[in-house]
């Protein structure tokens, strides 16, 4: 009898759409591969769903608050449903930014400078010297971010407003110039390298990651040896310090400009990666020979609790 999987999908978080693209991707590939699956869009009962249905696997395609922070990982392990990814504490510490910083940094991996801000701090007067980034603690998907320019006057004035639903605790960061690079671990390698380009130019938001054909995606990336051997290195170090399973991808800034600093930082480890049709993690697997299909079988049969 075929294994039945779970695919969690959809939730509570800003990201709410792009996890229900990864989820559907997710389940067709399941389907082809003969398991049984059952889609499971997560809302506050999803403890009781999930205890009717009894699957032999849930595999995670949430992202963000509920789905990527541990939350969702604590039911599973309650229920004793095996389940994919990372477990409660490096979902936790992963996707709290400022903590995952300094377990980084410990484990002499490079990251940006910068500080933790209150958002109204952050909106009245400038958190670090321009250029800068402004990003949410526990937020994906470039969601309330904001790269604030040499000769900004002022703050981003959306951070004062009203309907503000990123948190009011945001991390603040030297602007770090360069390539945008990313770096997948399966298990206990670390695949290739890809430069991301936004299409438009400017930087990689929202728009340029989800957009078909919004970015640009070098493959591998054309930078020296010694820095793509680097960076498989210190993506693999991040996954083993904070304490990753199955699935995580490292994103990276690096300053190769003519002019720059040479500078190479981790900017955060993503435990819950997209799996869309424009998403890194299916493409460097594929680089390396391994269907969507196969990505997806290999991240079941590596499902397990306590992780």
């Amino acid at each position: 009898m075929s294994k039945h999987v779970v695919v969690l999908m959809g939730g509570l978080s800003s990201e709410r759409e792009v996890s229900l693209r990864s989820g559907e991707a997710c389940a067709l590939a399941l389907e082809g591969e003969g398991f049984r699956v059952t889609r499971v869009d997560v809302a506050r009962d999803v403890a009781e769903k999930l205890a009717a249905l009894r699957p032999d696997v849930a595999l995670n395609a949430l992202h963000g608050p509920m789905g990527e922070d541990g939350s969702i990982q604590g039911v599973l392990e309650l229920l004793r449903i095996p389940y994919t990814h990372s477990g409660v504490l490096a979902s936790a510490l992963a996707m709290n930014k400022a903590m995952a910083k300094i377990v980084l940094k410990d484990a002499g991996v490079p990251v940006p400078q910068g500080r933790t801000v209150n958002r109204l701090e952050a909106a009245r007067s400038h958190a670090l010297n321009p250029p800068y980034v402004l990003k949410p603690i526990a937020e994906g998907s470039s969601y309330g971010v904001f790269i604030v320019p040499v000769g900004a006057n002022a703050p981003p004035a959306e951070l004062a407003a009203d309907d503000w639903k990123y948190g009011e605790s945001l991390l603040a960061e030297t602007f770090i110039a360069g390539r945008e690079l990313t770096c997948a671990v399966i298990g206990d390698r670390a695949l290739d390298v890809i430069d991301i380009r936004a299409a438009e130019g400017g930087w990689y938001d929202y728009q340029a990651k989800y957009a078909k054909g919004g970015s640009i995606h070098i493959l591998p990336a054309e930078i020296k040896g010694n820095i793509y051997q680097q960076i498989q290195q210190l993506a693999l170090t991040a996954h083993k310090a904070l304490g990753c399973r199955g699935v995580s991808r490292s994103d990276f800034r690096y300053d190769d400009r003519p002019d720059g600093t040479g500078e190479l930082v981790m900017l955060e480890v993503n435990t819950q990666p997209g799996m869309t049709e424009t998403s890194l993690v299916p493409e460097l697997a594929a680089h390396v020979g391994m269907s969507f299909g196969e990505l997806v079988r290999w991240m079941v049969e590596d499902a397990s609790c306590d992780r």
